[in-house]
């Protein structure tokens, strides 16, 4: 790598951390212990009315009994709202956003259709949000897991939203900008994300940012086969046996049962294992 490793947990202050999501910040941690690089905490409370009082708090507590400890302070996206209007603005003023009229409702499934991109335009109707112009072509990139990775986003996704009917900016421009500020070089989260890369590698690209590299992690699926969300009222993860809750995410990664028989000893143990199976 050309520069320091830097990854990030980046949990929604939406409701307590769950198996799922711990999974999640196992990876990432490991990745980055393996590394010797840093690891940061940023809560993404951008989505202001998912923010649910006190999850914050919640969070927190749980990642340090847990024992994964984050390096400096934890960043909020709430107070993060100039480096996005400086991003916008440089988007806007290169031609690659503009302004949409379309409601949900009236537009047909599938990838969106540019009814508002120029030159057609709005019209005389006000604009509601605001959509990033995509690039044709497909958008390539080697997940660490899951291998080479190829996607057609303006076929398969059209040009999508960063600025919202509300107001509030889109969780794609947010996260671009953030990693871009905080310098991290790899991402590491679950697979139901995967489909945001190639989008976020074009924004990435379009704000002369580098896109990080990107490890996307097996999901945690309910008896139903869903994957465990606060959507779909996940319980709410109990730390205090945290040994028995490390087991468990590290099972869900795939990997065989250590021996460790306390959470101190769990961690170089499941690191040095993490840091073979990626060569690294």
């Amino acid at each position: 790598m050309s520069r320091p490793y830097v990854g990030r947990f980046a949990p929604s202050p939406s409701g307590p951390l769950h198996a799922g999501s711990l999974v999640a910040a196992l990876a990432s941690f490991l990745d980055a212990r393996a590394h010797r690089g840093r690891w940061l905490l940023r809560i993404e409370d951008i989505d202001e009315p998912r923010t649910v009082a006190g999850a914050e708090g919640v969070i927190l507590g749980q990642l340090e009994a847990l024992g994964l400890r984050w390096d400096g302070e934890p960043v909020r996206q709430a107070a993060r709202h100039p480096l996005y209007e400086r991003a916008f603005a440089r988007l806007r003023a290169s031609g690659r956003v503009y302004g949409c009229a379309c409601v949900r409702r009236e537009l047909p499934p599938g990838p969106y259709p540019g009814t508002c991109r120029p030159p057609a335009g709005t019209g005389n109707r006000p604009i509601r949000s605001w959509r990033f112009r995509v690039e044709p072509g497909v958008e390539t990139f080697t997940d660490r897991w899951l291998g080479p990775q190829a996607q057609d986003v303006a076929a398969e996704v059209g040009d999508f939203i960063i600025r919202r009917a509300d107001g509030l900016w889109a969780y794609q421009l947010a996260v671009v900008v953030d990693d871009g500020d905080q310098g991290v070089t790899d991402v590491v989260r679950g697979a139901d994300l995967l489909d945001s890369t190639a989008r976020q590698r074009q924004l990435a690209r379009a704000l002369d940012l580098p896109p990080p590299r990107v490890l996307h992690v097996p999901l945690v699926l309910d008896d139903a086969g869903r994957k465990l969300s606060k959507q779909n009222h996940a319980p709410a993860l109990d730390v205090s046996r945290p040994l028995d809750c490390l087991r468990a995410a590290w099972k869900a990664l795939g990997f065989a049962e250590l021996a460790a028989a306390t959470p101190q000893a769990f961690w170089p143990e499941a690191t040095a294992r993490w840091a073979r199976r990626f060569r690294i």
